[in-house]
């Protein structure tokens, strides 16, 4: 494998073939794209000329801002009735995905299946369910969400439908939050979909500013006429 291809294994077993994301817009690494079959990922900085990014088969898929929040920024509630525990099956994460994600990148892929795209995110959720990075957040003793991490990175958040649009996301969010940070972090981010106006306004309402964008592309070097 090439410095500009780095394999993308947690993809593979989802689409069936090889993944990769590509490190760099360079020429040499857009050509190795064209010589390699396989799905591929690029992301770059928005002031990045696109044109050979274009030539050679990729496509836009997404921009990804950036929330970050350090630990004296963090907006707090006091309410008791929120809480967390890591006592929670896969069935309530499952549950609470659905319809979670449908503003993502693999969604808006016209070349992907819903059920496809669907199946990325419960396969991602049981990696993390399984090493025991997820947190379920509670309200008035039921559980409410769910809340996924890996270090300092908020990485999947997905409520019970019933509660959603409620306002209980922020404090929610706020007490998970508080856990990561009582784990010696001094800084948290996570990454949002350019067009999910609900998750980037809850971000910066906790004290996350808003601080990187990338662009995200997409190319299929595979007969995907049907779909995958």
């Amino acid at each position: 494998m090439t410095n500009y291809l780095r394999e993308a294994p947690w993809d593979r077993r989802n689409f069936g073939m090889d993944t990769y994301e590509v490190t760099s817009p360079e020429e040499e690494a857009l050509k190795e794209t064209d010589e390699t079959p396989g799905h591929f990922t690029l992301k770059v900085d928005p002031m990045v000329n696109k044109e050979p990014i274009l030539e050679h088969g990729f496509f836009y898929a997404d921009t990804l801002i950036t929330p970050v929040c350090k630990k004296d920024q963090l907006v707090t509630f006091s309410e008791n009735q929120f809480g967390i525990t890591r006592d929670g099956s896969f069935d309530t994460i499952v549950s609470f995905s659905e319809g979670a994600f449908k503003m993502g990148r693999y969604h808006r892929d016209f070349h992907v299946k819903t059920e496809t795209a669907e199946q990325r995110y419960i396969n991602w959720l049981r990696d993390l369910y399984e090493a025991g990075q997820v947190m379920f957040l509670t309200y008035e003793g039921e559980i409410a969400a769910y809340y996924a991490y890996q270090d300092n990175s908020i990485l999947l958040i997905g409520m019970d439908e019933k509660l959603r649009g409620k306002g209980l996301a922020k404090p929610l969010v706020s007490k998970a939050c508080e856990v990561l940070f009582s784990y010696g972090h001094e800084e948290l981010k996570t990454s949002v979909s350019a067009i999910n106006f609900p998750s980037m306004q809850m971000f910066y309402s906790l004290g996350f500013k808003m601080k990187r964008a990338v662009d995200v592309y997409h190319k299929w070097n595979a007969d995907v006429s049907d779909g995958v």
